[in-house]
């Protein structure tokens, strides 16, 4: 009986795979379990389970994170909405492939000198606008340049601080030359920012009409409501598989899971974590849980009070449960923080670092010390922050009563969140997505003057270490600079990271999604649109 169940059950997981819902890790891991050859394992798979992408169809996405004032300008992008429609309608110069590795977009190659101080990128040449304009060395440069200059207005701009110039070689070639040496600049044009837009006459870019050399073109579509788009057929790398997306902003999270569970949508990018076991349980959803280096902050102005004070802010560090917290409100899908952002889903990640934990007394005596016994403070939030974000807040609330602090918890709108609360508000909780490299995190929320220190930190010591290990070609001096910088975050800084979220997202069956799914963003690193297709 048993030796008939093994073949049945693999013939099955085999079918699974066919329709997306078994990866290739899973199937290789039963099928080694039940006692056959790698080898073997291994012609199975490709058989019968290795699913070849097939074209057609309009695949609809639920999106959890989108605003009416939102916009097209990559300068501002910080919503799902923008972020993942300039993924799909835009290129980059690389992108950050499925198994996490890097690899090409608009850049088929690229090339360091000795130092690191000066890159050149090759463009493919076969890449068009969907205006059917060429794209060249020009746009690339107009569009790295809307991110540099005292008139930038970019939230990226900090990213680009070291570039002195940026020049081409002909029209396919683009080299960027810095003040001193950064190993990660080809990961750091991932970002979502740094999409190559049109170039204008005057060196500037055309981000207001929306076109863009991605694998989709904007048919039709408004900020915070819905897209449609339609495939590009220029598109210079594999993918687009589906003949038309529509991406629709479904902020409610009950909204946006009925629509899941009733087929209105093909996927949706976050799911209410309450009830993973449930839709886990029906057999037209696969769930997807991938660790990452996203995270949820905590972010409290350094230079306003009460929080200018670093023992009030330690005792709110202190205040926080933070195995409850991935307990009862990411249901386990998570890891641990430590109140620096660098996760261990990260390269040079800091072992051995004493982990802060929930201890109300020691919160009391810091709190004591500052002379504020008695403390109040108000924590903004809202529902689209991420999945539970009001219940977390919550429950911190309750979990902070015991070192004799009162937390209000502000429910904010969803819309405008990002525009109106964050960065404007001294308390916040906030949703980050997942950086390649320490440097790119740090160098946008920690370096004092960037657009999105978020808690207004400033640290000498910090800001001199990151400018040092940016440049260490040396990968073991380079991990002791980040060690100290975390240990400065940690005890310094003024932001609460309770956890490292996973990734926890869910598409129909019928969509067939690659063996690995891209850790950078939810939905395969923000392009479902262009990986996926209907199985």
């Amino acid at each position: 009986m048993k030796k008939k169940s093994i073949p049945g059950m693999i013939d099955r997981m085999a079918e699974e795979a066919k329709r997306g819902r078994v990866s290739r890790r899973d199937f290789m891991n039963y099928s080694l379990a039940a006692g056959l050859t790698a080898t073997t394992a291994t012609g199975l798979w490709t058989k019968a389970a290795a699913a070849q992408p097939k074209k057609g169809g309009t695949f609809r996405w639920g999106l959890h994170d989108g605003n009416t004032s939102d916009t097209h300008d990559p300068g501002t992008y910080v919503t799902r909405q923008m972020i993942f429609l300039g993924h799909t309608h835009r290129s980059y110069l690389t992108m950050i492939n499925g198994d996490g590795s890097l690899g090409p977009d608009l850049a088929d190659s690229w090339e360091a000198s000795e130092d690191a101080s000066e890159w050149t990128f090759e463009l493919t040449p076969n890449a068009t606008f969907h205006s059917g304009k060429p794209v060249t060395a020009d746009d690339v440069i107009a569009s790295l340049n809307h991110h540099r200059g005292e008139k930038s207005t970019s939230a990226a701009k900090s990213l680009l601080t070291d570039v002195t110039d940026i020049t081409k070689d002909g029209d396919h070639t683009v080299k960027i030359k810095l003040t001193g040496g950064n190993a990660d600049l080809p990961w750091l044009m991932t970002d979502y920012h740094f999409a190559i837009c049109p170039a204008n006459d005057d060196g500037t870019i055309d981000w207001k009409s929306g076109d863009g050399c991605g694998p989709y073109k904007i048919d039709s579509g408004e900020f915070g409501v819905q897209w449609d788009l339609s495939r590009h057929e220029g598109w210079h790398r594999e993918g687009a598989y589906f003949d038309k997306v529509t991406m629709l902003v479904l902020n409610d999270p009950n909204a946006r899971q009925t629509a899941l569970v009733t087929g209105d949508v093909h996927s949706v990018s976050l799911i209410d974590l309450k009830t993973k076991s449930l839709l886990e349980r029906d057999p037209n959803i696969i769930v997807d849980n991938v660790p990452s280096a996203a995270a949820i902050t905590m972010p409290m102005f350094c230079d306003t009070a009460p929080f200018d004070n670093v023992d009030v802010r330690n005792a709110l560090k202190l205040s926080i449960n933070r195995d409850e917290i991935i307990e009862k409100i990411a249901f386990g899908a998570a890891t641990k923080a430590n109140d620096f952002h660098h996760s261990p889903a990260q390269p040079y990640y800091p072992e051995g670092i004493e982990q802060r934990d929930y201890d109300p007394d020691q919160a009391k005596s810091l709190l004591k010390k500052a002379g504020a016994e008695g403390l109040t403070v108000n924590l903004s939030t809202a529902d689209s922050v991420y999945a539970g974000a009001v219940d977390m807040a919550v429950l911190y609330a309750e979990q902070a009563k015991a070192s004799g602090i009162k937390v209000n918890v502000v429910r904010e709108p969803n819309d405008g969140y990002y525009s109106d609360v964050w960065l404007v508000k001294p308390f916040t909780l906030v949703s980050w997505g997942a950086r390649p490299t320490p440097d790119v995190m740090y160098s946008l929320a920690y370096k004092e003057d960037a657009a999105w220190n978020e808690s207004h930190w400033k640290n000498e010591r910090f800001n001199e270490l990151l400018l040092k290990a940016k440049s260490e070609l040396d990968e073991s001096l380079r991990k002791e600079m980040y060690r100290e910088m975390a240990i400065l975050a940690k005890d310094d800084g003024g932001t609460i990271i309770p956890f490292f979220n996973n990734f926890v997202y869910a598409h129909r069956a019928d969509i067939g999604v690659p063996d690995e799914l891209a850790a950078s963003w939810e939905c395969d690193g923000a392009r479902a649109a262009s990986r996926w297709w209907f199985a």
